[in-house]
């Protein structure tokens, strides 16, 4: 064929045509090369950092500059097949705020969840899958979806909306975002392994910090263990909610951080514990030697990015360890409990054993001298001193006492009640009031006839705080032959009329207390010599109340009546009878 003439349509070498065929060519090589070269500083730019929040807005953003869109997004798909996190690009504040909550995976961008494969549409407003916008969103035509795989795994998806320079994307910028979503999966992993190692890093000093902190019996293990929590969670509150009585109920024990006013100490049930609160929680039971022994509540605002699975991982580990630390701290606390307890008991069989058959013994070789004592002088004398020595065994016994029960959390014993009651009265007093007892008081009273010697107690030690200016109160407490009877004495102003008519409610209680039991209750209150007040019962409550004398041959004023009973331990006890004074 005729090189000039060629068959009519073939492009001459050197005709116009065939130069603007190789200028449109290198023009379309040109703009290839760019967009390759855009690929590779967007893959670039992506990888620069690790930091996972950086990488996933730097991945965006070089996503909207490779096609030129206008809005890009990046959402994070949860374990329940939702948008956990949505990283936004080309809102700014003021639209974010109008459009509202963020999307969970609705419409078009759920369907890239369902069906994970690349996604192009002319107009996103016309597809029949589309959603709708929620009211203050910008208009938005056309549209790109790529999946993100880390693996096989889809982390999430890339959404990029309205090209600028074009009414649709294209085939080849389908290709570019896939390329790039490559690279982004790379650079993901690599932020979020690093990232979760950090995190976990945090998280397990935090329990080295708090196991120490238990171990060393350091103050509020709880309240330390909500604020480390909340601080390595990124948390907006914490609680630590324990269980009650009822297995169906948690109390919250502490709280830290932005939690609604009356939140501690509230009562919530243990099958959704704080349900009433808005915004994402994670809720982490505390298991020590496979029970439950309440749970860790993370919580953030409502705004606020959903926990991940990461999260949870991470979080269960941390209340794992804390667990297994509360458990040893407690057993610790046990250990120390029962040895202090060993030791108490120690020192009160050594008391009884040692301390009180000495002086026992003393005060009977004491008691044969008196018979042999010429003069009523020195009789006197010691019997004075037998009656200190019947006071000293009274207040060591009552010690013993004092010794073996602190510390136990059963049900009070007659004799601790009155414990209790005296030791509540010093604040109210200013001081101590002096206390003894004398009789086995726990064997023989019962618990009709000890209830009304508690309250009568109570009463007594209420009317002298509020009225005798006292700076001495004496208890005694007697049991012998059938009969209980209650002394308290003070130095205060005196002047007490118990048959009068400005006699207190109170007293008359206490009088018709004694008459219900068959009991005697007298006062002897001389204006400025104190008040002794005189209150007895039998140690059985009468059926019917009968009216029997129950007075144990010892008035108010005491003479030396000396009978022998069983103390708290088992031992003799000698009481004299007597007032603190001894006379």
């Amino acid at each position: 064929m005729d090189a000039e003439t060629g068959g009519g349509n073939a492009v001459q070498p050197y005709g116009d045509d065939f130069v603007t065929h190789r200028v449109d060519q290198a023009k379309d090589l040109i703009v290839t090369q760019s967009r390759l070269r855009g690929l590779l500083r967007a893959s670039r730019m992506v990888a620069s950092d690790l930091s996972l929040p950086v990488v996933l807005t730097r991945i965006v953003e070089a996503a909207c500059d490779l096609v030129d869109a206008r809005y890009g997004a990046l959402g994070v798909i949860s374990h329940d097949q939702n948008l956990e996190q949505f990283v936004h690009v080309g809102f700014d504040e003021s639209m974010v705020r109008r459009i509202g909550d963020l999307p969970r995976g609705k419409g078009i961008l759920g369907l890239l969840i369902r069906e994970p494969y690349p996604l192009r549409l002319d107009d996103i407003t016309t597809d029949h899958r589309a959603d709708g916008f929620p009211a203050g969103h910008p208009p938005m035509h056309s549209f790109l979806g790529v999946p993100i795989r880390i693996g096989t795994k889809v982390f999430g998806n890339l959404y990029l909306t309205d090209k600028q320079n074009a009414s649709r994307f294209t085939a080849e910028d389908e290709e570019l975002v896939q390329a790039l979503a490559a690279s982004a999966g790379v650079a993901i992993e690599n932020a979020r392994l690093f990232e979760e190692s950090q995190r976990r890093q945090r998280w397990l000093q935090a329990s080295t910090d708090i196991t120490r902190h238990l171990l060393a019996e350091g103050p509020n293990p709880l309240e330390l263990i909500a604020r480390r929590a909340q601080e390595i969670a990124v948390a907006d509150f914490s609680a630590v909610l324990l269980p009650r009585e009822s297995a169906e109920e948690l109390i919250v024990e502490v709280a830290t951080g932005e939690y609604p006013d009356g939140l501690v100490g509230a009562v919530v049930p243990a099958s959704d514990p704080l349900a009433g609160q808005n915004g994402p929680l994670m809720v982490i039971p505390l298991v020590a030697s496979g029970e439950s022994v309440g749970a860790l509540v993370l919580g953030r605002r409502i705004e606020g990015r959903l926990f991940t699975d990461a999260d949870i991982d991470m979080a269960s580990g941390f209340v794992g360890h804390i667990a297994l630390a509360l458990e040893l701290a407690q057993a610790r606390a046990d250990r120390d409990r029962i040895a202090v307890l060993e030791e108490r008991d120690r020192i009160a069989r050594d008391l009884h054993d040692h301390v009180i058959q000495r002086i026992f013994a003393t005060a009977i070789g004491l008691q044969g001298l008196v018979s042999r004592t010429d003069g009523a002088k020195q009789e006197d004398r010691l019997a004075a001193y037998i009656d200190d020595l019947d006071e000293t065994i009274g207040q060591i016994r009552t010690t013993i006492f004092q010794l073996r029960r602190r510390g136990r959390n059963d049900v009070p014993s007659l004799r601790g009640q009155i414990l209790d009651i005296v030791d509540d009265a010093t604040v109210s007093l200013g001081f101590a009031p002096h206390l003894r007892f004398e009789g086995a008081l726990d064997s023989t009273v019962c618990n009709v006839v000890g209830e009304h010697l508690v309250a009568v107690l109570r009463e007594a030690l209420s009317n002298v705080a509020r009225h005798a200016s006292a700076t001495q109160v004496y208890v005694t407490v007697w049991s012998t032959d059938g009969q209980v009877r209650l002394d308290v004495i003070d130095n205060g102003v005196g002047g007490v009329n118990p048959d009068g008519r400005d006699s207190s409610s109170g007293l008359v209680n206490m009088r018709s207390r004694a008459q219900e039991l068959g009991g005697k209750f007298i006062v002897f209150s001389p204006l400025g010599a104190g008040t002794r007040l005189s209150w007895s019962a039998r140690t059985r409550a009468p059926d019917p109340p009968g009216g029997m004398d129950p007075s144990d041959g010892t008035g108010p004023g005491g003479g030396r009546d000396r009978s022998s009973g069983t103390g708290p331990d088992g031992g003799t006890d000698r009481s004299s009878g007597t007032g603190p004074s001894g006379g």
